[in-house]
């Protein structure tokens, strides 16, 4: 990561959870930092620590990317700071539990904005000019959810799923450009995630920590790999589907989520 030292970096999503420890682990190998989520005092806290502990440079940004507008508000604010983003994190997202048909509409569709259309929006503004400077690279961060449907998430699950897939699709198209993308696929992790979701937890294990899963990320993305998944336990249960029909994966899923009435 001494690549990216004094360059600029994009963290959305940066008030909690992997997208505080992304920044942090961004600025202690010497990256300045762009920090943009909904909560400016959270915002205004980590970059005050940051810049104190670091020396780097930091900027705030307060956007709410459930508006369409926001990621073109975030790319005029960088642009007209004369800021070159040479590491963006789609790191922004949330998830909703619980049956579908019962749960608000509006909230589904404000996750797929979240989670699909703001990551496509924020990508497209920023990759033409790595493309020209031949260099850059960018992190969607995904789910080892992608991997499969999952009942009573199933909104998430599918948009994630799309993270990954978009991931890896133009990870292959801009690699002769000089910019490197990768999928981040975390498992269970220690973060406000399950408590915005209202989701209890079911994993057996217990989750990994937002810094173990920012580190495995952050490798990941300067080695160039396309997808990574975080966590050995996680890896193997991915791997372990291949060999079991897709129904019942999604089945026994169904069962592992299912609200208890």
């Amino acid at each position: 990561m001494a690549a990216w030292q004094g360059k600029w970096a994009l963290v959305t999503g940066a008030s909690a959870g992997i997208g505080w420890e992304l920044a942090s682990q961004l600025a202690a190998g010497g990256a300045n930092l762009v920090l943009t989520a909904r909560r400016t005092d959270r915002l205004a806290q980590l970059a005050d620590e940051l810049r104190a502990k670091y020396k780097i440079q930091t900027e705030v940004f307060a956007a709410d990317l459930t508006q369409p507008q926001a990621p073109d508000e975030i790319f005029r604010f960088t642009e007209e700071k004369r800021l070159s983003i040479e590491v963006l994190i789609n790191n922004a997202g949330f998830g909703a539990y619980g049956n579908f048909y019962k749960l608000d509409g509006q909230r589904y569709l404000d996750m797929v904005q979240v989670n699909c259309a703001a990551v496509v929006n924020l990508t497209h503004l920023y990759l033409s000019g790595m493309v020209a400077r031949r260099s850059g690279y960018i992190m969607i961060v995904a789910s080892t959810a992608a991997f499969q449907a999952v009942p009573y998430i199933s909104v998430y699950a599918a948009s994630k799923a799309f993270d990954l897939l978009f991931a890896e699709g133009i990870a292959e198209e801009v690699r002769r450009h000089g910019v490197r993308v990768s999928a981040l696929c975390p498992g269970s992790t220690e973060s406000e995630f399950l408590q915005v979701a209202n989701q209890p937890g079911h994993s057996a294990a217990a989750p990994e920590t937002a810094a173990k899963v920012a580190r495995v990320g952050l490798e990941a993305l300067a080695a160039g790999k396309s997808r990574v998944i975080s966590g050995t336990r996680n890896w193997l249960g991915v791997e372990a589907q291949r060999l079991v029909p897709h129904n019942l994966v999604t089945r026994v899923a169904g069962r592992m989520f299912a609200p208890k009435e």
